[in-house]
């Protein structure tokens, strides 16, 4: 069966400050030595222990900046759930494929589950573009799709768990763009 959660968000800022902020979300300390591990647990986000680039690459002749990252976060699954020995992990782990270009102004984004695939197939995709409201304003939008199988019974319990959390995922991340985008460039621009 499977569920999708469907989000669209504007941001009233410049396209090149809400995706200097989206990388910075994810990656708000670099750590002394320069390793691309960012300090976690933070404030922003509890649940995400660690994120580490483990690609990235610009293509010269288009600017095309690639990148791939892996998160690690803590197991969100309700401990009456992970009585399951399948869902009984410490943490889980995601991986991120971003496609940024400057000059047309769009960053893509998918990800994907790297736990569980066996039984759950979970991602996202997600752009950010030039707002078509207003040249100055950045357009979000995010797809994401679960779909859990071979957990018979509780098939549709965790995708009805995964379905309010992928929709509070995607509302507290929003909020935590629009927090650091008003900390680091101010208030949002009229229209």
């Amino acid at each position: 069966m499977g569920v999708t959660v469907d989000v669209h968000q504007v941001f009233q800022y410049p396209f090149e400050q809400v995706v200097a902020c989206f990388l910075r979300k994810l990656m708000p300390f670099i750590l002394p030595t320069g390793s691309p591990l960012s300090k976690y647990p933070n404030p922003m986000d509890k649940n995400v222990i660690s994120v580490k680039t483990v690609e990235e690459k610009k293509d010269e002749s288009t600017g095309l900046i690639y990148r791939k990252r892996i998160a690690i976060c803590q197991n969100v699954i309700p401990e009456i759930l992970r009585k399951v020995s399948i869902l009984k992990v410490p943490d889980i782990r995601l991986e991120e494929e971003s496609w940024l270009s400057l000059p047309k102004r769009n960053m893509a984004i998918r990800s994907h589950c790297l736990t569980w695939t066996q039984y759950a197939s979970m991602r996202e995709e997600s752009v950010f573009r030039e707002s078509v409201e207003n040249p100055n304003w950045t357009e979000f939008i995010q797809t994401g799709r679960i779909s859990i199988t071979g957990a018979g019974f509780l098939n549709c319990i965790l995708e009805t768990f995964a379905s309010t959390f992928l929709r509070q995922g995607a509302q507290k991340g929003i909020r935590i763009m629009e927090m650091l985008l008003k900390e680091q460039c101010g208030s949002p621009l009229a229209e």
